[in-house]
């Protein structure tokens, strides 16, 4: 593998603008979840329309990300990334511009092409640009900005939406997303392109996959499990298998080569990138639920309780991306995974009256937890991926992580319902409601379940995490 050497300047500079970008991208992910009663308040729409301004967002990243990653492959990072964040940046504006429910949903749609551009070919770039012994530190601070910015923005949407109104959700990206694109058309490299063609059938169907797949789950975490509703969506979900298959192995240019997932390694890491998303950040959600809903604290003190999460994170991130350069990410993400399944396993033992300081070493344990995994993880995704296709690679990584976003929003909802009214569990997930007496006490159990269930989830996610493999990248620079 040939390796590319860029001024520690330009590196510099190019991963300022990549962090930038994972950090607006994840923090947009989930600012909006706090913010959707105010927004349907304002905007004169009911709450199950509202929730397609989170969901659009999720489906729209989910389908674009693998081709717009392989489009820089084939056209050029530099050119889909910057464009990307410019797009990215004036959907902003419009969102925070928007004299309706359907403009707002509109612009969310396109703020999310540009999202998706910037996530799709973010990794590629830093794995253009930074040499295969030294790629870990670089992901330590993309982890960092993506570990934040997704958590963050839970806090955030409540924060920003009741001191200056819901539009400044959208309104601050604008002045970084102007910076940072002038900067990104600077300093970001093209990368050597490759020859072969999208694959337009295979991308048709798996946007139809994923289509159903989100409203199926819009369904189910707004009714419930029904029979009609989710088997009819599901099984044509299911259906669609057969002939994605079919077309895949026909194509000469298919979205993904089956023969990429022989490496080990590469597997064993995208999927436990999967389960770490689907298992922990269905704890942030659920936590946030708790304090604000079960324990009656306002956005500004959740976001003080979990501060120092957030804190452990920023600094262990970039010392872990170095040490998986050093060691290989098998030892470093695996630990990440057990620490993030300790988090979640004391916090199954929440109750009305847990201690704050309980929450507090709970969440900075996920914190750790999180800066281990995913340096560890992301480099050795990268690291071991074709450069020809470090674009779709990295798209796919992010698709898997938006996919396993929308299910443990889904999750947190469903399982946390079990025990009391789920009209009543939905608006406790958004805000607009406290539980008190026996109602709250009711609601814990529901929490109290799915906590267990996320344990299980990353339980699962630490053993696939384990059997990767050992991986071997040389001397740290």
């Amino acid at each position: 593998m040939t390796e590319k050497k860029t001024s520690t300047s330009e590196s510099k500079y190019t991963l300022l603008v990549v962090v930038l970008g994972v950090f607006m991208v994840a923090v947009d992910t989930t600012v909006v979840v706090l913010a959707i009663p105010t927004i349907g308040k304002e905007l004169s729409a009911n709450l199950s329309l509202s929730t397609w301004v989170l969901l659009s967002y999720l489906l729209v990243t989910a389908i674009f990300a693998t081709q717009l990653g392989r489009i820089g492959d084939l056209l050029g990072r530099n050119i889909i990334y910057n464009s990307g964040f410019a797009l990215f940046t004036l959907g902003s504006a419009l969102c925070g511009l928007s004299f309706d429910i359907y403009e707002l949903i509109a612009f969310r749609i396109l703020q999310a092409v540009g999202g998706s551009m910037i996530l799709a070919n973010g990794a590629a770039v830093i794995a253009d640009n930074f040499p295969r012994n030294s790629i870990g530190k670089a992901f330590g601070y993309t982890a960092l900005g993506w570990n934040i910015g997704a958590t963050l923005g839970i806090i955030l949407g409540g924060l920003i939406t009741s001191i200056f109104g819901w539009r400044y959700i959208f309104l601050i990206n604008i002045p970084v997303g102007i910076f940072a694109t002038s900067l990104g058309f600077k300093v970001i490299k093209a990368n050597i392109k490759t020859e072969s063609r999208l694959d337009i059938p295979g991308f048709l169907i798996l946007s139809l996959s994923l289509t159903l797949l989100v409203l199926g789950s819009a369904f189910l975490a707004a009714y419930g499990p029904s029979i009609y509703n989710n088997s009819t969506i599901y099984l044509a979900l299911v259906l669609l298998l057969v002939p994605f298959i079919i077309v895949e192995k026909r194509s000469k240019s298919p979205i993904l080569k089956v023969d990429l997932f022989k490496e080990r390694i590469l597997t064993y890491s995208l999927l436990s990138s999967f389960f770490q998303s689907v298992g922990y950040l269905s704890v942030s959600f659920l936590i946030t639920i708790y304090l604000q809903g079960v324990r009656g604290l306002d956005p500004l003190q959740t976001s003080l309780v979990l501060l120092p999460a957030y804190l452990v994170s920023g600094v262990v991130a970039p010392f872990a991306g170095r040490l998986s350069d050093k060691y290989g990410s098998r030892i470093l993400a695996t630990a990440g995974m057990a620490v993030l399944l300790l988090s979640a396993i004391l916090y199954i033992a929440i109750g009305k009256t847990t201690p704050l300081q309980t929450i507090v070493l709970a969440s900075t344990l996920g914190g750790l937890g999180s800066a281990l995994f995913f340096p560890a993880n992301n480099s050795a995704i990268m690291a071991n991926a074709r450069p020809a296709y470090y674009g779709a690679i990295s798209g796919l990584t992010r698709t898997l992580a938006n996919i396993g976003t929308l299910v443990s929003y889904i999750l947190a909802i469903t399982v946390s319902s079990i025990a009391i009214p789920r009209d009543l569990a939905f608006k406790v997930f958004l805000g607009t409601s406290n539980l008190v007496g026996g109602l709250s006490s009711d609601f814990v159990v529901g929490l109290r379940y799915a906590f267990t269930i996320c344990a299980l989830i990353l339980f699962f996610g630490l053993i696939l995490s384990s059997l990767r493999g050992k991986e071997v990248r040389g001397t740290a620079t």
